[in-house]
């Protein structure tokens, strides 16, 4: 925001110095840019103050905002020009109408007509005042405009009244296709569904944004129509973003103006037109929509919670003086409390906090000490900072890197990684990165992008993993935990099976009793039999596979790439804080090695599942030692060697009960699995 000092000057008394002035204002809020005298094209010197203005307060993207907090920090009286218009008896009523089709984008909407305008050169004076702030002189009327919206934050158009199609306003949402001219002299396709002004026939002006070339003020304008209006500031960043086209209207509406003011700014601009272009204006204004609220939800401030956030003591009185000279209307006051209510151009004081910030700012940050001691208490950790903590500890152990990296990607990484039944798309479609736009689905397309950073600098075999949320819907009707679940990705460069023993060590690691399986899956951005889903007690924990050379081509990759990627509130539900221990075994074991001949469709997991069902107690574990498919075997069989492990807890056991124990498996798997022992 640039303040012109002079322009300043007219609504506060400043001091004379205006590093003075900056410097206060940069500690009440206010950050200074710079400021730099301004003479060029100016009847008389200026200096030119820019100020950066935080999002939430659009109170201060005008000239009488910074004058308001230049009255509170100097305790200054504030001169608001009163915008008294001298209207003829011709009410505006029988010159024009104003129609809300769309209330949800348009609160409410102002017109004033003003007849027998001479459009011409602006006065010094106002080609001055715009001139310090950046803003070139186009005519008087539009000048005016502009000097209103820098004074006040409220954005206002001129319409050439006499080229609106029956004379009359209708505010609307665009329809498909529909197209404009800005003023810009381009031409834009609109988007469907944003709020245009429009008159009998088209739309005159994208609302919020920019107005139109068909009906804008030139110099054949004789009559012309006001607007001041409150618009969504959600609808005018949404079309601002979409269409490329942003103004200093646009900036303003997307942080929200005070409607309180819609009919000040209104009378301020029609009593300014009638000082330098003449006229005679209408009576009264065409006004529609609903009316802001007369009053706001009060706050109360706690004496006492003021000394605890702030660390100073600042007396009651104080504080009620601070609020009060910052426009707050005090309701009620007890010697423990004070009820305010905030003013309409203050729409960030919502909470007591933010009563707090205020008396602390206008106080003076300075007031406060560095040094002030704070208690300290120290808090346990949460489930997921535990789950999470345990994650990065496993994984970096064995020798990842864990990766940041944005939320959003292409379209066409989207689809690499494309979750099995999703096809709803997460996009902004107004987003300023046009191409990367789309909330991502999986998080290995952004690792695989790193991977290949790391390759171009000739860091070779990134493994790298990541823990962040993915986007599977916009969580309509789902709970968070389907809609946007928090995952861990891993890309490596390690076998199948060396990362599906990453992926052991994590469950084993954070749920030791749970039980991890594996089956195949068939998705095409795996080689063939190199994927998998893995599931903990069943249910699905996640995927691992070999990515498939086009895949890697696509990624520009060069070397082979396992990756794998897991949904952590599982194992949030599975998590054990705490291990049971066991001694160590004071008995040894007997292990005998099975050779199965089996069909081909019978799974390592269903081999192993009867061998633990039939074996008995005396069994400790078993484990897989090899597979064979070749000339010694029928081709629809195979071979798997399985590794039985045999303990007894208080004795040693003997070759007849292990031999007992084997038969049984044995006679089982000929039973159950039609297996054969391969001699």
């Amino acid at each position: 925001m640039i303040v012109s000092r002079s322009w300043l000057a007219e609504y506060v008394a400043l001091p004379s110095s205006t590093e003075e002035l900056s410097s206060r204002l940069t500690m009440a809020g206010l950050n200074l840019e710079e400021f730099h005298g301004v003479s060029e094209g100016l009847t008389q010197p200026d200096i030119a103050i820019d100020l950066e203005v935080t999002s939430n307060r659009p109170d201060c993207l005008g000239h009488i905002g910074i004058a308001r907090e230049t009255s509170v920090l100097y305790r200054t009286p504030l001169t608001i020009p009163a915008a008294k218009v001298t209207e003829g008896s011709e009410p505006a009523s029988s010159a024009t109408s104003v129609g809300i089709e769309c209330p949800d984008l348009c609160h409410e909407y102002h017109a004033r007509v003003i007849r027998g305008v001479k459009i011409g050169p602006s006065p010094a004076w106002l080609k001055d005042r715009l001139a310090a702030v950046g803003i070139n002189s186009v005519n008087n009327v539009v000048d005016v405009t502009n000097y209103v919206m820098m004074e006040c934050g409220q954005p206002l158009h001129a319409f050439d009244y006499d080229k609106l199609a029956g004379h009359r306003i209708v505010v609307r949402k665009a329809a498909a296709g529909e197209k404009i001219r800005a003023i810009d002299q381009k031409d834009y396709e609109l988007p469907a569904g944003a709020c245009v002004i429009a008159d009998g026939k088209r739309a005159v002006a994208v609302a919020g944004v920019m107005g139109g070339l068909e009906t804008e003020i030139s110099t054949s304008t004789v009559n012309v129509l006001i607007e001041a209006a409150s618009f969504s500031s959600l609808s005018v960043r949404a079309t601002a973003r979409t269409l490329k086209l942003h103004s200093p209207s646009s900036y303003r509406f997307e942080r929200r103006v005070d409607r309180r003011w819609l009919d000040w700014a209104s009378r301020r601009c029609c009593e300014l037109i009638l000082k330098v272009a003449g006229g005679t204006l209408l009576a009264g204004s065409v006004t529609a929509g609903t009316p802001a609220p007369e009053t706001r939800e009060p706050v109360t401030l706690r004496f006492a919670r003021v000394t605890r956030l702030l660390g100073i003591e600042i007396p009651p009185s104080d504080c009620v003086d601070i609020l009060e000279r910052l426009g707050l209307k005090k309701i009620s006051q007890s010697a423990e409390q004070a009820t305010f209510e905030p003013p309409s151009w203050r729409p960030d004081l919502l909470r007591e906090c933010d009563l707090i910030e205020e008396v602390a700012r206008i106080h003076g940050y300075e007031h406060i000490p560095t040094n002030a001691p704070l208690p300290v208490v120290a808090t346990s950790k949460t489930l997921r900072e535990r789950v999470l903590e345990s994650v990065r500890t496993q994984l970096t152990s064995a020798g990842l890197y864990e990766a940041l990296t944005l939320s959003f990607v292409s379209e066409a990484q989207r689809k690499q990684f494309c979750p099995s039944g999703e096809t709803a798309t997460v996009a902004v479609s107004h987003s300023s990165r046009s191409h990367e736009n789309q909330l991502r689905q999986s998080l290995i397309p952004s690792l695989l992008q790193c991977r290949r950073q790391n390759e171009r600098h000739g860091s070779m075999n990134a493994e790298l993993f990541e823990i962040a949320r993915v986007y599977l819907s916009a969580g309509e009707g789902k709970c968070e935990a389907d809609a946007e679940p928090l995952s861990v990705g891993l890309v490596t460069g390690r076998s199948f099976a060396q990362t599906l023993g990453l992926v052991e060590s994590v469950a084993q690691r954070l749920a030791p009793a749970a039980t991890l399986t594996t089956q195949p899956c068939d998705r095409p951005e795996f080689l063939a039999g190199r994927g998998a889903e893995v599931r903990l007690n069943g249910q699905l924990l996640g995927w691992i596979g070999e990515l498939s050379r086009e895949l890697l081509d696509a990624s520009d990759l060069q070397d082979a790439v396992c990756v794998a990627e897991l949904r952590l509130p599982l194992l949030e539900s599975l998590y054990q804080s705490h291990r049971g221990y066991t001694p160590l075994p004071r008995f040894p074991s007997i292990s005998r090695d099975l050779n199965f001949v089996l069909p081909e469709s019978v799974s390592w997991a269903e081999l192993a599942s009867v061998v633990s069902q039939s074996a008995g107690t005396l069994l400790a574990g078993t484990s897989f030692s090899g597979q064979y498919r070749g000339k010694q075997i029928e081709a629809d069989r195979k071979s798997y060697v399985i590794t039985c492990r045999f303990m007894a807890p208080d004795r040693t056991l003997t070759t007849d009960e292990v031999d007992a124990a084997v038969q049984t498996i044995i006679a089982s798997c000929q039973q159950k699995l039609s297996a054969t022992l391969r001699a």
